[in-house]
């Protein structure tokens, strides 16, 4: 099992001051083995923080960073690969036949993005799109009112994603979960989910590896 945080649109301190206290107590250090960031932490305090909850981290650059984050990164873990973009790349924004195309461009069998501040997880063209949408609720031109603060668990079991959505919704934390296997054939790749939803599990051992500011 690998437990990766994927987190993004952060806007701190530019939006929104911090993250909720409601989702800092889920995200304690020692139990998530790596964090995909869809971009706009903004701010090196911000991306500090991440770094606490595992060293493991690779951020892509959103529209507002001024970092020298690279504009995609590819993630392994076998047999799932992993594409990470901010998500402004695509055009219309959060158009799944632009993300498909891009998922292909990277040759990835996931495709994490960004930028529109909404949560989506869902399968399209024999692949998985999650946007964790903004993890702070920042605001963004494209729609009026305040988006809902949330971010994504994906525990990953072989071929099979288990994709959990944290939502922070009337001053409560929500949780729906996703599922989505590579290879719908092979039916005993692993083990379903049994993780309490609520509660993040520990990780099995590794030695993730740390990034740069």
């Amino acid at each position: 099992m690998v437990l990766v945080l994927v987190i993004g649109d952060l806007h701190i301190p530019h939006r929104v001051h911090d993250l909720p206290l409601k989702f800092k107590k889920l995200l304690v250090p020692g139990k998530i083995q790596q964090i995909l960031c869809t971009g706009n932490v903004c701010d090196k305090e911000t991306y500090d923080y991440l770094r606490t909850i595992s060293p493991d981290v690779h951020v892509v650059k959103g529209d507002y960073d001024e970092s020298g984050f690279p504009l995609s990164v590819t993630v392994v873990h076998n047999p799932i690969k992993i594409g990470v973009m901010h998500g402004h790349q695509c055009i219309p924004t959060g158009d799944l036949d632009s993300l498909s195309s891009l998922a292909r461009q990277m040759d990835v069998d996931v495709l994490i993005s960004g930028h529109t501040h909404t949560f989506q997880a869902i399968e399209f063209d024999n692949k998985f799109f999650v946007n964790p949408g903004s993890a702070t609720g920042a605001w963004t031109g494209a729609y009026n009112g305040d988006p809902t603060p949330s971010f994504a668990l994906m525990d990953i079991q072989g071929s099979v994603v288990v994709t959990y959505v944290y939502q922070l919704i009337e001053g409560e934390v929500r949780v729906e979960k996703i599922e989505w296997r590579k290879d719908p054939e092979v039916v005993n790749a692993a083990p379903r989910s049994t993780v309490m939803p609520q509660s993040i599990p520990s990780p099995t051992p590794s030695s993730p590896q740390g990034g740069g500011w």
